[in-house]
């Protein structure tokens, strides 16, 4: 191993570290981040993560955007509801816990949390 630690390979994924260090810049985007890799890479909403940060949408709409723009995120789904376009985004390179067979799951919880 080499001094600084690492065995001289190199990482497979290459990193641009200055559109890194903008994206995280905020708390709220390292939340979002983490959120949605909880128990190996999630499908959510703005709407989802909102609720489970319990932050304004319009605050989170805003750093997902800003996510998505820098690549650490990536849309996965859209859905038409109430003539809105509801986004679904994920980690790259995670398959998302949410399957079609999940999907009546969120919806029955997202109609009863509407209720």
């Amino acid at each position: 191993m080499a001094e600084n630690g690492h065995n001289g390979k190199r990482s497979a994924v290459p990193v641009n570290w200055e559109r890194l260090a903008r994206a995280t810049a905020h708390p709220l985007r390292v939340s979002i981040l983490e959120i949605l890799g909880i128990d190996g890479g999630r499908v959510l909403s703005p709407s989802d993560l909102s609720r489970e940060l319990q932050i304004p949408l319009s605050n989170t709409n805003y750093h997902v955007t800003e996510l998505a723009k820098s690549g650490l995120i990536e849309l996965v789904r859209e859905r038409q509801v109430r003539g809105a376009t509801e986004h679904f985004y994920r980690l790259p390179g995670t398959g998302g816990a949410a399957s079609r067979e999940e999907q009546p799951v969120e919806d029955a919880e997202r109609a009863w949390a509407m209720a």
